[in-house]
């Protein structure tokens, strides 16, 4: 079949090239999709199809932003997540132009591509049948002592710049031609930015840490005379997999281009294999929604749980840790509300939304900034822009098919991430907002009031957990939204009390706003400093939840994931479903 060159849209309108190849039968339903190593581009990869064999896969591969035919600065990207998104973008674009549903979609990948992949996998948890990570760049070799740490100072010191690859073709493969090709080849890109090496390296680790949260069967092969990456990680990577179906293939002597290597069919030949007998077995997916009884998550929130000798070195850190924050608290004022409300508090999150520095003095601001400027705080605060994303995408759809916008938030908290976002072009018809706490719900009607919204919002103490607060609503919903809530509870089966309660208010065609926290890097410190507003007592213990156990239990209430959002460091996610029956 003739190659097709297209393009495609990612999340921000920018549009992307990639190659298409229709399968050589005039199949229309499966897929291989291939993802280029750093440095490289779609024109590279497609001999995969030669190699397969396959005539009843259509294959597609694209440029990476600023790689091949795409746009942007040769080796770059706004950041590593950036291209992540990308990757979801381009497999909906898949979907919905040729009809080809991701279960029956296989994905290969060599080396930036495969981390890229990984994160992917990790992150946004797509349905696609399998995967094949070849030599994946979780660690690569830059040999200079320190360069890491000095690419990161540097960075800060005079913004983004751009490394030139030392990796000559020789170093990369034993075949003559490959080489010959790299050599020659106009559309190779030497130079990587600074941002994205260093966001490789970010993402690399965390997905390698949590990779149980990956549950895709996977193919996984590893170079054993590799010159550009390590090899630890990629074992490490395996060995933490998610996946019931997995395989682990160490190429002994192959270079890091393990596809394009001399002896390829040494690779070919297992890929085929596992290919066809992914694809002649039915779809599975692995069932993730008894994680709260056993499972990693649950091992990780026992551990944090358990009390520590106060004798002992993490005993010591922490308490000291606790002495100091309470400390804090008489300049800062945010740690201040966390003292007196809990940190996980609507309280406390309407001030990290505000990002306004206060203490009782310079001092007092200075702490209050830091305080503010925390990993999962900069997450929150993206994690509200992304609600208003999934609000507006939510309100676009609903207004095109027809359909009046009733909005629900069952544990709104001050309500501020809803009412910020909504503007004159996008009023709904009505907003109710609920919380439990009557502190939310007064500091909730004020904002109403400062907006002028009086005539459309409302807002009422309710518990989020009772079913019967959801019947016989009238108007009845039809955009559900549930914000940071299920992440403060462990127990998968009281959390299904509000999702069945939205289930059976908001009738087919509606839409359901519900966010998640499939990683984050202070667990410890939030289960051993943190008060929480459930008790208040130093214990604020979260369960982490898969991205895949989260749209897993979206669904057992009937709803189907249509599109989601990540914050750059992979902590808070934000997804938007539709109600299919």
């Amino acid at each position: 079949m003739i190659e097709q060159e297209k393009f495609f849209k990612t999340a921000d309108n920018t549009e992307l090239f990639y190659r298409y190849r229709p399968a050589k039968n005039g199949s229309k339903d499966k897929a291989i999709v291939l993802f280029h190593r750093g440095h490289e581009h779609s024109g590279r990869m497609m001999f995969v199809a030669d190699e397969l064999g396959f005539d009843d896969f259509a294959y597609f591969a694209w440029d990476a932003r600023g790689h091949g035919n795409s746009p942007g600065e040769r080796g770059d990207s706004p950041s590593f997540g950036t291209s992540v998104s990308d990757i979801q973008a381009f497999m909906q674009h898949i979907e919905q132009e040729y009809q080809i549903a991701p279960e029956n979609i296989c994905v290969i990948a060599q080396s930036v591509g495969a981390v890229l992949v990984a994160t992917w996998l990790h992150d946004y948890a797509p349905k696609i049948r399998c995967a094949v990570l070849t030599s994946p760049a979780f660690k690569v070799k830059l040999y200079v002592p320190f360069a890491r740490t000095g690419l990161a100072l540097w960075s800060k010191l005079r913004g983004n710049f751009f490394v030139n690859s030392y990796v000559k073709a020789h170093y990369l493969t034993h075949n003559k031609a490959r080489q010959n090709s790299f050599n020659q080849d106009p559309l190779i890109t030497r130079a990587i930015s600074a941002r994205i090496l260093l966001g490789l390296y970010e993402a690399a680790e965390r997905v390698v840490a949590d990779a149980q949260a990956i549950t895709t069967p996977i193919q996984l092969f590893i170079s054993g005379a590799d010159w550009v990456v390590h090899h630890k990680p990629q074992h490490d990577f395996y060995n933490h997999l998610g996946s019931h179906i997995k395989e682990r293939y160490v190429m002994d002597g192959f270079y890091h281009d393990t596809l394009g290597e001399e002896n390829n069919h040494l690779v070919f030949a297992p890929i085929r294999r596992f290919i066809c007998a992914r694809f002649d077995e039915p779809f599975q997916m692995v069932d993730c929604k008894q994680a709260h009884i056993a499972g990693a998550s649950r091992i990780e929130s026992d551990e944090l749980a358990t009390p520590l000798s106060p004798y002992s070195p993490r005993g010591l850190f922490w308490a000291g840790y606790r002495t100091l924050m309470k400390l804090g608290a008489r300049w800062s004022e945010g740690l201040r509300i966390g003292k007196e409300t809990g940190y996980d508090s609507g309280s406390t999150l309407d001030y990290v939304y505000q990002n306004q520095p206060q203490g009782a003095n310079t001092f007092g601001r200075f702490i209050d900034k830091n305080y503010l400027n925390a990993i999962g705080w900069r997450g929150i605060r993206q994690r509200k822009a992304n609600i208003a994303k999934a609000i507006n995408l939510a309100i676009e759809k609903l207004r095109t098919v027809g359909k009046p916008v009733h909005v629900l938030d069952i544990a709104s908290g001050h309500g501020r991430y809803v009412l910020d976002a909504l503007t004159a072009q996008n009023h709904p018809d009505s907003v109710r907002l609920r919380d439990y706490s009557p502190i939310n719900v007064k500091a909730g009607r004020q904002l109403i009031a400062e907006r002028g919204l009086q005539d459309i919002a409302t807002f009422n103490e309710i518990n989020a957990f009772d079913p019967e607060n959801y019947q016989d609503l009238s108007p009845p919903p039809t955009l559900g939204i549930v914000s940071g809530l299920h992440e403060l509870f462990a127990d998968n089966d009281l959390i299904m009390h509000s999702l069945n309660g939205f289930g059976k208010a908001i009738e087919q065609g509606g839409y359901l706003i519900y966010t998640g926290q499939p990683w984050h890097p202070q667990l410890e410190l939030i289960a051993r400093c943190l008060t929480s507003h459930k008790d208040g007592r130093p214990n604020w213990v979260m369960r982490r939840r898969s991205q895949q156990e989260m749209d897993q239990l979206v669904e057992q209430a009937g709803f189907q994931k249509v599109h989601q959002w990540i914050d750059e460091d992979g902590i808070f996610t934000v997804s938007l479903a539709i109600k299919i029956k």
